[in-house]
């Protein structure tokens, strides 16, 4: 017996002393680290409530909400009084925009310390939201019903200042002079007028509009195509993006493949620098939607509050409907598939399939669409839950699997932060590739972009580090009830 206590001694006291190497990797930004720490120290003690919120801290830092409220949940089943296990849960539900969940949580957590005024707080914070959630659900008019604000807006119609010293259109038609003149003004903080903000958006529109969900791109032989991951609204690591890469062009193309906006508040920038090269050539520059291309996303993580901000609110509406219009997916010379998030929940699904997806609607919770833009691959084979709580994870055999029946070489896809700025897995079958270095301004990673010649198509992999910016923080323009928890 004396035996058994002291291995139990021990194994405990090897759980406290990994729990304070995890906590040690989590204040210095190593997320991934601390929840491998935190899942050793789970393993040696799996009753202690704390390991288990703590993990659901980090994987909560990873925007791996799903996996945060697995976690969470345990802490409580563990020990129902533990307030942290609510809190935790509550803020990862917060994050999925899930207000009515989180609401119920945090009730949980002011009931358990009634007095604690920081849970009294964001408890009363909660409210606020989820009533004005149920009155805009009230007032909402049905997508079928809907008019299209795009048709209501006359950009021809607003006069243009006389001391307005910024970029201008003349005529219809977007230059390079302009967008050249746009991006020194953006880097200055010089906002765009109104009128040729309207003009750039509703031009990108109907090109965007008149696209399949799936693009077919062909690149002749001896030319190059780069692709590139989530922007996340940082402005000044696009620009310097195309000063190691060349500004966009007919003879130097690129791809985005989603996620240009949201948690860096210089998002407006971004989208409207990226919308201005596709009006000036439409060959230059392609554009894949990503899961934060959607209300829901831009309400809770800072673009509609940007938008509103250097904007107006008829902005907010208009850029809804035309992230509706960006395509799903592209395929570059019959072997490269370039979606956002990843794959399926089903073996079977074909170029076919996907090219039929009516895409022009709000991002659904299941099916075809919602898997391209929130799955993410796993080390291991088939298929399992999504550590984000939305969409799925997926194996190599999966990938191996789509692509042999679709006649392809490789999955390239982007939605996950990575140390390197990219990482291949799948037995060399997928690539993720993510642009954002530094993202949020505290995760320390690189950024990358991939190039591919034809006719190999092979990707030659360029990293890049994060540069200056601006003294404005992440999130910004954020739901300030969710900058609370951030």
């Amino acid at each position: 017996m004396a035996n058994v206590d002291a291995t139990t001694k021990s194994s405990f006291d090897r759980a406290e002393e990994i729990k304070l190497l995890a906590n040690e990797a989590f204040k210095a930004n190593k997320y991934t680290q601390a929840i491998d720490l935190y899942s050793q120290a789970i393993n040696e003690n799996s009753q202690n409530a704390v390991y288990w919120a703590n993990r659901a801290l980090a994987h909560t830092k990873l925007e791996e909400y799903g996996s945060a409220i697995q976690d969470a949940t345990k802490a409580i089943e563990i020990d129902p009084k533990y307030s942290k296990g609510y809190y935790r849960r509550g803020a990862a539900y917060l994050a999925m925009g899930k207000l009515k969940e989180a609401l119920k949580d945090f009730q949980q957590v002011k009931k358990i310390s009634p007095n604690d005024p920081d849970a009294a707080k964001k408890l009363k914070e909660c409210e606020k939201a989820v009533l004005k959630l149920k009155f805009e659900e009230a007032i909402a008019v049905h997508d079928s019903d809907r008019r299209s604000i795009a048709d209501a807006i006359d950009f021809h119609s607003i006069d243009v200042e006389p001391q307005y010293t910024g970029a201008r259109i003349d005529g219809e038609v977007v230059t390079l002079k302009f967008v050249k003149k746009m991006i020194d003004d953006f880097k200055n903080q010089k906002c765009l007028h109104k009128r040729y903000a309207y003009q750039i958006v509703l031009q990108a529109r109907e090109m965007l509009r008149a696209m399949p969900s799936l693009v077919d791109i062909t690149v002749r032989d001896g030319d190059h195509f780069t692709v590139c991951g989530d922007i996340h609204g940082q402005f000044y690591d696009l620009l310097n993006i195309f000063k190691l890469n060349g500004l966009p062009s007919e003879e130097n193309p690129y791809l985005f493949n989603g996620d240009f906006v949201d948690r860096g508040s210089f998002s407006l920038e971004v989208i409207l620098t990226l919308f201005a090269f596709k009006c000036m050539s439409p060959s230059a520059i392609h554009l894949a939607r990503g899961n934060h291309e959607s209300k829901n996303m831009n309400k809770i993580y800072g673009f509609e509050g940007e938008v509103r901000s250097k904007l107006s609110e008829t902005f907010v509406e208009l850029f809804a409907e035309v992230f509706c219009c960006l395509p799903l997916a592209h395929v570059m010379n019959d072997k490269v598939f370039v979606v956002h998030g990843g794959l399926f929940s089903v073996d079977g699904v074909k170029l076919s399939d996907i090219r039929a997806i009516d895409r022009f609607c709000e991002p659904p919770e299941e099916g075809l669409m919602c898997e391209l833009l929130w799955s993410d691959p796993q080390p291991h084979l088939g298929r399992g839950p999504s550590k984000r709580g939305v969409g799925l994870s997926f194996g190599a055999d999966v990938t191996k699997r789509f692509l042999q029946e679709n006649n392809l070489d490789l999955v390239v896809r982007s939605h996950e932060v990575k140390d390197e700025g990219y990482e291949i897995e799948h037995d060399g079958r997928l690539i993720t590739v993510f642009s954002a270095p530094n993202y949020c301004d505290q995760m320390g990673n690189k950024g990358a972009f991939l190039r591919f010649k034809a006719p190999d198509m092979k990707p030659d992999i360029v990293t890049f580090s994060a540069v200056p910016h601006p003294d404005v923080k992440p999130m910004a323009y954020a739901n300030n009830f969710l900058r609370m928890f951030s």
